[in-house]
């Protein structure tokens, strides 16, 4: 008899596109028991749709706005919806090796959002892929949807724009972790006839998406941080913070990864 974790775990892995084969090698079951579970589906605790806040009889927001607000920008950045049998979807968020901070923010802002879903952690070539599986992760992410991000509209639904505009530095943090860095920077000024260097930090963010790019200056715009947009070979994909006053406010609610 395996619990109802393993069982979930052998069908988030098939909802990825592994055989039965490399399953059952990586787990340890049978590849007859991973088939019963992927024709049947798992023997779960039956759960009312009242546990998700969008589901219930008045639709609500997460119980933890702050870490919500976080895991949205997170999710934007570098996370993914795939959809398996019976309706269960996998989040899964890429976060580099080099950050291991940003791992752990990562899983407990997912275990904030929804608490009574298992979180794990799957090691890739570069990444860990930080997953949950849940009925319920479309609901609280309706940006979900076919293709990628950047080649399709991405707007915030009435309620979610509620959560950001309450907790703007949580966005902030979440897209920055996801797809921006803190670097610096370094210039020579010729000062009484010496060569000088000057260092200072600059954020950068970028993402291909139109929307999203604009969602973030949005919302530096309402917390008074200037910024400007960086073009590459042509494209505006870059949005970069440089100004000191900004940059101070930028490490004082984001800092750099860790």
């Amino acid at each position: 008899m395996y619990d109802s974790d393993t069982r979930a775990d052998a069908l988030s892995l098939l909802a990825q596109g592994h055989s039965l084969n490399s399953i059952s090698v990586r787990t340890g079951i049978s590849r007859a028991t991973v088939r019963s579970w992927r024709d049947t589906g798992p023997t779960l605790p039956s759960r009312s749709t009242a546990d998700c806040p969008r589901c219930c009889r008045t639709p609500r927001g997460p119980e933890d706005p702050a870490a919500y607000s976080y895991l949205l920008g997170l999710y934007l950045g570098d996370g993914c919806l795939t959809t398996g049998r019976r309706g269960v979807h996998l989040l899964r968020i890429a976060c580099a090796d080099a950050w291991p901070g940003l791992i752990r923010a990562c899983g407990d802002a997912v275990r904030a959002v929804r608490p009574d879903n298992r979180v794990w952690f799957s090691q890739r070539q570069g990444c860990v892929a930080v997953s949950s599986t849940s009925k319920h992760w479309v609901c609280l992410f309706p940006q979900h949807g076919p293709g990628r991000k950047h080649d399709r509209h991405i707007f915030l639904q009435p309620w979610q724009r509620e959560i950001v505009d309450a907790h703007p530095w949580e966005f902030v943090r979440g897209l920055i972790h996801s797809d921006g860095s803190r670097i610096i920077n370094w210039t020579e000024k010729l000062i009484a006839g010496k060569c000088k260097r000057y260092e200072y930090a600059r954020y950068f963010f970028t993402n291909r998406s139109d929307d999203i790019r604009k969602l973030y200056t949005d919302t530096l715009d309402r917390l008074g941080v200037e910024w400007t947009m960086v073009r590459r070979q042509g494209d505006p994909l870059n949005i970069s913070v440089a100004r000191k006053a900004s940059v101070a406010l930028m490490d004082k609610h984001v800092g750099p990864k860790y």
